[in-house]
């Protein structure tokens, strides 16, 4: 039996393999990101959340005709033809006080009912959730822009700049995370300036920095080892060794094998970030009135528990489904990104 030539192989086979553009390692990670169906499933029902609760003004304006930001305690509201009053006299007790009325079920007219001040539960729902995601995201963004620029800076260069900034990363390490986000926040209650940046009382900026700063080293340090790790590997050593230039080093060798764990961090630190946001509100020393997140809302429902808890379940329903929605995608990502991050079996 007589071997085949490569001469006389099909042209238009050896042409098809030749012409096939080999997938990127992000074109891979995305193309296995997108075929797991869990991540994907949490994905669009967080996009979903924050999509709803971006349009909170429309609702609000159009579908509720409600102000959820003004007291309402003589307001009214009809039910099968009939006034009837959104804070009513209390049943329990000596019949003292006032309860308000429960969820209606009608997406145009108090659905989850009203809060103590006859707010609208629903709408403030919507607007205290654009707050909370909007705290987390930009938090995040802060969180991993400073996290990737100290890990970068004390891996990389090493010395003097890695003692100092190693030290201010266990400095902040060493302190319980809400014991500081909550001093912090004692402390800039009347808001703070940094040079030419002035931030009020009562700015969602507070929040966002303080969340921001405090998860820095959690960040941080990954990023530092994985950079003392490449700092050492062939590619980079042949670099230097051939005169590439440190900044050029950094920025096209190093950086982008960083970016991978920066992504990774994302979606957990989003819904850490957004835990966190919601215990400072609860405690009042996050989001400040007028405005709203899903902590104050559970804080304004905490006083009638137990005849309307949909004031305080509802955005706490909200905040474990994103957190849950967000954990199961960094789960998948996670695996796109970095497959031996976690034991598989075949």
């Amino acid at each position: 039996m007589t071997a085949q030539s490569p001469a006389a192989a099909d042209p238009a086979i050896i042409a098809a393999t030749f012409e096939r553009p080999a997938m990127g390692p992000w074109a891979r990670a995305a193309r296995k990101l997108w075929a797991d169906k869990a991540a994907m499933t949490a994905f669009a029902v967080f996009i979903l959340i924050v999509i709803a609760c971006a349009l909170a003004p429309i609702y609000a304006s159009n579908i509720a005709h409600t102000d959820p930001f003004t007291s309402n305690i003589d307001g009214t509201i009809s039910l099968g033809g009939q006034d009837v009053p959104l804070l009513q006299p209390s049943d329990e007790g000596l019949g003292l006080g006032s309860t308000p009325i429960g969820p209606t079920w009608d997406i145009t007219n108090y659905f989850l009912g009203a809060d103590e001040q006859g707010r609208d539960v629903m709408a403030r729902l919507f607007y205290g959730g654009r707050n909370s995601l909007f705290i987390a995201g930009v938090s995040t963004i802060i969180c991993l822009a400073f996290a990737a620029i100290m890990g970068l800076a004390a891996g990389f260069f090493g010395g003097i700049i890695d003692t100092v900034l190693s030290r201010i990363l266990d400095v902040i390490w060493a302190f319980p995370i809400f014991l500081l986000a909550i001093s912090l926040s004692i402390v800039l209650i009347h808001g703070v300036q940094i040079g030419p940046i002035t931030i009020e009382s009562g700015s969602l900026w507070l929040p966002i920095v303080i969340i921001g700063v405090v998860y820095v080293p959690y960040v941080a340090r990954p990023v530092r080892g994985q950079v003392l790790a490449l700092k050492e590997s062939e590619f980079v050593l042949a670099a230097r060794g051939l005169g590439v230039p440190s900044s050029r080093i950094l920025f096209r060798d190093i950086l982008p094998n960083v970016m991978t764990t920066l992504i990774v961090f994302v979606p957990l630190m989003l819904a850490l970030n957004m835990l966190t946001e919601s215990a400072l509100s609860f405690l009042s020393i996050g989001v400040q009135a007028p405005d709203a997140s899903w902590g104050t809302i559970i804080q304004d429902g905490q006083d009638v528990l137990y005849v309307r808890p949909w004031v305080a379940v509802a955005p706490g329903l909200a905040i474990v489904l994103c957190v849950l929605c967000l954990n199961v995608l960094g789960d998948g990502v996670r695996d796109a990104l970095d497959p031996r991050a976690k034991l598989r079996i075949h």
